[in-house]
């Protein structure tokens, strides 16, 4: 009886090849617990995925534009072997609109409004009406597809007392975006983004692994950001109580929805004007998980593939 070395396939995609800060970390780590980490683009047709005892996708950032694409691609490649996280997590949290369900079961999640391409308020003078309605004249907001990864064509605006001007770019982002049949999200701009700071928690293998702060991105009057992914500012963290409870509730809400257990997790949360931590996005399918911010975060997440792997 023989047995064969384990070799798994590390999803990315051309632009991110080398620009996936954890993936050499990860693949080290892997190294050590006798895998065989290979990073495949993951729309490569050349590409024999069912050669691969697993395929965890990593840095899949450019299928914002091609998500249907991406979606049928994740089901023909657990068709073919096991894919982490699954394909049904993979259609359920590639659109944004999750939130809305997840507000729903009763979860603390950042005030959102969406619109969709196709309803009654799509040109933009009626958009910047209902911008108006959505978010007031006092408060700064940002306007984002809800598909999208890496923050790309997301846009940071002042309150319209601020800057009355910056309705009307407003409204129309919003219409090119539903325009281009791309569903729209709108949310406040909660001031702790330029104080406090994001806290990503990252969870493997169905438990908390470690927590980062992600300072402030966006600009107001910085346009939308066009590259892959906008460059963050991350540092350690160490998350608290009540921000690791939030967590646990948006992943058992997650889990209740989809039916699904998930390798990895990364929930992003962000203090109210009360200080109660509320979610901003759930990472489920190619977050980055930060590895450097914890000595031990690699080796967790190494161990969860395995032990993936073993089940």
């Amino acid at each position: 009886m023989t047995t064969h070395a384990r070799r798994i396939a590390v999803a990315t995609c051309r632009d991110a090849w080398r620009a996936d800060e954890d993936a050499p970390l990860l693949a080290e780590a892997l190294a050590a617990a006798g895998i065989d980490a290979v990073e495949e683009i993951w729309d490569d047709p050349a590409v024999d995925w069912a050669a691969y005892d697993m395929v965890v996708i990593r840095s899949t950032w450019d299928y914002a534009l091609r998500r249907d694409e991406f979606v049928a691609w994740a089901d023909r490649v657990a068709a073919a072997t096991e894919l982490r996280n699954p394909a049904a997590l993979v259609r359920w949290n590639t659109d944004k609109r999750y939130l809305a369900e997840l507000a729903a079961d009763g979860v603390p999640v950042a005030p959102t409004e969406f619109l969709l391409p196709g309803g009654s308020v799509t040109e933009p003078a009626a958009l910047a009406d209902r911008l108006t309605e959505v978010v007031g004249r006092t408060s700064g907001f940002v306007v984002k597809p809800t598909v999208s990864a890496g923050s790309k064509d997301t846009v940071r605006y002042a309150a319209l007392d601020e800057d009355p001007g910056g309705l009307a770019t407003a409204a129309a982002q919003a219409a090119e975006l539903l325009g281009a049949d791309r569903p729209v999200m709108v949310q406040p701009y909660l001031a702790a983004v330029d104080t406090e700071g994001e806290t990503g928690l990252v969870f493997l293998g169905g438990r908390f692994s470690h927590a980062f702060r992600k300072g402030p991105l966006l600009e107001v009057g910085g346009g939308p950001v066009t590259e892959l992914y906008a460059l963050e500012a991350i540092s350690p963290r160490t998350a608290t109580e009540a921000q690791r409870d939030v967590a646990e509730r948006v992943l058992a809400a997650a889990r209740a929805r989809t039916g699904v257990q998930e390798l990895y997790a990364r929930v992003d949360l962000l203090p109210d004007e009360d200080g109660t931590p509320v979610l901003l996005e759930l990472e489920l399918t190619e977050p980055s998980f930060f590895l450097s911010t914890d000595a031990g975060a690699a080796a967790r997440a190494a161990g969860a593939i395995v032990a993936a792997l073993d089940a």
